[in-house]
């Protein structure tokens, strides 16, 4: 048997390849769009992609499932739990607790764990080749290295009201009377590592086993002691800010994902052309430098989405396509980093690129308005923006700030003042850089703290103290 990860660092997030060396036959699971991955890898052990599936309606990222069943002709499978209001709204085959799919002697077994969303699937497999017995267990996002799905995102993301109490309950459930009934040796495969917000802790170890998560996870004790309550209340006390864009991948993933085919190469465009669009707003500009190169200069309406390993997380923090028909022209050195950038972009459903440029010069240049820490306290400013996560401001932030993380201020647009200056700030700049592009394109005056909270904090720490005299 072959088992292969395939991790996505910019979304944390874990797909699988199975395959049966014997039969030549591979399913790949919680897949991504761009999926040239996928084949390359079967291609290289000489197998097919025969089958495709996944373990929920994924909330972070748009599923690869029907693309690469339209691009292999593999037959897909999803689940059939979580009743009525969770059903695919695609064809495939449906999956519920107990049923199998086959590959030569390789056997995946669909386990119902709900909790993180109703229609959970877990995927327990076993290497008939090697024993009778499973092995290794997919888990999805039921649970992570030290941690565990989070069951609010439902409430969050996707228009639900206090879900997240049946959630939890569901998930102590399907702990205790799925996950802890398998042996200790049985190997535990998430679809996420450290990064993620599916979850609150998730560890950076991409595996475990049942036994070390039974004896070693927060979550332990509260199953060994039977306390439901006292499991609810530790899971949903301290997770981070959902991102807005979730609301969307949920929809997309429940009705099926369009299906993009084979991508034609992007090309790099006349930047005279650019400017006339830009002119014109049909379409968007991608400035994909670091903050501190954009504070020097850039297009004016650019939004920045800094290249790297957070290109899908950023973009759709401020592009969505639902509402901006406009498609996007980035900066990018040359055609190889482009084309990158542009397979980061689909995995959150952003598709429409019109192609790149190499240089901002003759394109319209504004610079974007700073202010220093030291200068912050005498600002007349309209509001004080802090755009990190709420944990974050919670164990510190500027005094009288709003917190309102990077990944939901543009779906909370009414939260924000209809005149004057907002000052916002993250922990370093990078994250406001990226937030406050996207207010200025969307007509709010920004200015960005230099340095954001770090700069700020450190300021306060060496501003003298006040001696009162005697």
């Amino acid at each position: 048997m072959l088992l292969e990860r395939i991790y996505d660092e910019d979304l944390a997030q874990a797909s699988y390849l199975i395959g049966c060396q014997a039969k030549g036959e591979a399913v790949v699971v919680d897949g991504r769009r761009d999926i040239a991955v996928y084949q390359e890898l079967a291609a290289k052990n000489g197998m097919k992609i025969v089958a495709v599936t996944e373990t929920h309606i994924h909330a972070d990222y748009l599923s690869g499932t029907r693309e690469l069943a339209a691009a292999t002709g593999a037959k897909i499978y999803v689940s059939g739990e979580g009743g009525p209001d969770w059903q695919y709204g695609f064809e495939g085959e449906r999956l519920f607790d107990g049923d199998t799919i086959t590959l030569g002697n390789i056997t995946i077994k669909a386990l119902h764990t709900p909790g993180h969303t109703p229609e959970h699937l877990a995927f327990l497999v076993t290497d008939g080749a090697f024993s009778d017995q499973a092995g290794y267990l997919l888990s999805g996002d039921f649970v992570f290295s030290g941690d565990l799905g989070r069951p609010d995102l439902l409430d969050e993301a996707a228009g639900g009201v206090d879900t997240r109490f049946v959630g939890a309950k569901q998930l102590f459930a399907s702990l205790r009377d799925k996950f802890l009934a398998l042996p200790d040796y049985v190997q535990v495969h998430p679809a996420h590592g450290a990064g993620s917000a599916c979850g609150k802790a998730l560890g950076a170890i991409p595996s475990s086993t049942v036994g070390y998560e039974r004896l070693y996870a927060w979550w332990g004790p509260y199953l060994a002691a039977d306390d439901e309550q006292g499991f609810i209340d530790e899971l949903l006390d301290g997770q981070p800010d959902a991102h807005a864009y979730f609301g969307r991948m949920k929809r997309e993933n429940r009705e099926g994902p369009a299906v993009m085919g084979e991508r034609a190469p992007l090309q790099e465009l006349d930047r005279e052309a650019v400017a006339k669009d830009l002119a014109a707003d049909t379409v968007t500009f991608i400035d994909t430098r670091s903050n501190d190169a954009v504070h020097e200069g850039t297009v004016t309406g650019a939004l920045n989405v800094p290249a790297g390993k957070s290109v899908a997380s950023f973009g759709a923090w401020v592009v969505n396509p639902e509402t901006d028909p406009n498609p996007l022209v980035l900066l990018a050195p040359d055609q190889e980093a482009a084309q990158e950038m542009w397979d980061h972009l689909v995995r959150v459903g952003i598709d429409k690129v019109a192609g790149y440029v190499t240089g901002i010069e003759g394109l319209p240049v504004s610079v974007p308005k700073l202010i220093a820490p030291e200068e912050l306290e005498g600002f007349d400013a309209a509001m004080v923006l802090d755009v990190r996560n709420k944990t974050e401001h919670k164990a510190g932030h500027i005094p009288g700030s709003y917190q309102l993380s990077g990944g939901r201020v543009m779906w909370h647009l009414d939260e924000l003042p209809a005149q004057g200056t907002i000052v916002s700030y993250c922990q370093s700049g990078v994250r406001n850089s990226v937030a406050a592009s996207a207010l200025r394109r969307a007509g709010y005056d920004v200015v960005e703290l230099d340095g954001s909270y770090a700069a700020w904090n450190a300021q306060q720490q060496q501003a003298p103290a006040t001696v009162s005299a005697r």
